[in-house]
């Protein structure tokens, strides 16, 4: 083994050459002065379609974003080849702080939360009142992921033609949702796309439903017919949809909105929801539970919203409908 003194010259020591350059590494990342703003329209593969400025651009991923990723909605900066043109790809360098977001658990057993969309206003839950039955759990589920991402919930029921709405509508009429019914010969008409677009106007909703309810179909009677998405039908065995639409995707209304499709559920899991998020959804109650014990679960004997409730600071059927839509996340969707 060789040893060096003091008076060892750095002529005798071997350096070993560097394989990747002589570049030394460095914690300093570019500021990317040049980056320019966009919004991601549909993620596919690893590959984001962004709208910057009139243009669409492919982008991919910067991996200094490291595991942090892009979603449906996210405003981000790219950097690179922003012409739009064929085979070119730009850089998602940073992406924006998020003032709202859809997330969703496989099933209420997965401890991996995905975000669905981000950025939208509201959440329009499309359902059927018929063909296929309606799943009340499922729009319950669906409510809590709103309150909890802070998106504005609306209720669009079609098929009324096939059955009343008026049953539904009772169960939801204490959470004050608003909701527009429609047939299918409003569809076939364009009525239907015209009373649910004037809930759409200037905003960015994501829609969401079970296979086979006519989300899809109501999304592209919004919409240009450039920019128009394959339906399916409802199985006449199972009386499920056909999955038709396989990722989330953006698209503009004339108003100035946005509208997002997302991919029919079956299921919507709640494994990251807490449920003193969803609470906040119900200003009237929130003040109740300042007399709750410690990590209340606001469906036990010492709940202070009960004792609220009778002094008449909120009417019973809001806190019905809580303690519903939090029982929901305790429950699957099966039971």
């Amino acid at each position: 083994m060789r040893r060096y003194g003091k008076h060892t010259d750095e002529d005798d020591i071997r350096q070993r050459p560097n394989p990747k350059g002589n570049r030394p590494r460095t914690s300093i990342r570019p500021k990317h002065e040049d980056a320019a703003e966009g919004m991601v329209l549909t993620v596919d593969r690893g590959r984001l379609t962004c709208l910057v400025d009139d243009r669409v651009v492919m982008a991919m991923k910067a991996r200094e974003l490291g595991r942090k990723a892009a979603v449906v909605g996210d405003r981000v900066e790219l950097v690179g080849d922003l012409s739009g043109k064929k085979d070119t790809l730009a850089r998602i360098v940073r992406i924006g702080e998020r003032t709202s977001v859809l997330r969703r658990t496989a099933d209420d057993d997965d401890p991996f939360e995905r975000v669905v969309v981000a950025n939208a206003d509201q959440l329009a839950i499309v359902t059927a009142l018929a063909d296929p039955e309606p799943r009340p759990r499922l729009i319950d589920r669906c409510l809590v992921a709103a309150y909890d991402g802070g998106l504005e919930p609306l209720l669009v029921l079609t098929k009324s033609d096939l059955a009343p709405p008026d049953q539904l509508l009772e169960m939801y009429g204490a959470l004050g949702v608003p909701y527009v019914v429609t047939t299918h010969d409003e569809f076939v008409d364009g009525v239907a796309a015209d009373r649910v677009h004037e809930h759409l106007k200037g905003r960015t909703t994501a829609f969401v439903g079970h296979s086979g309810v006519g989300k899809t179909t109501l999304v592209n009677a919004l919409v240009p017919k450039d920019r128009r998405r394959l339906t399916g039908v409802v199985n006449a065995v199972t009386g499920r949809g056909r999955h038709t639409t396989t990722s989330a995707l953006a698209l503009p209304l004339s108003s100035g909105g946005w509208v997002i499709d997302t991919p029919g559920v079956r299921s919507f899991g709640l494994n990251h929801v807490e449920p003193s998020r969803v609470i906040l959804a119900f200003p009237d109650l929130v003040a109740g539970t300042e007399n709750c014990p410690r990590a209340c679960s606001h469906d036990e004997p010492d709940c202070g919203l009960d004792a609220w409730v009778e002094e008449g600071h909120a009417d019973p059927a809001r806190l019905y409908s809580l303690r519903r839509l939090l029982a929901t996340r305790e429950r699957r969707e099966g039971d």
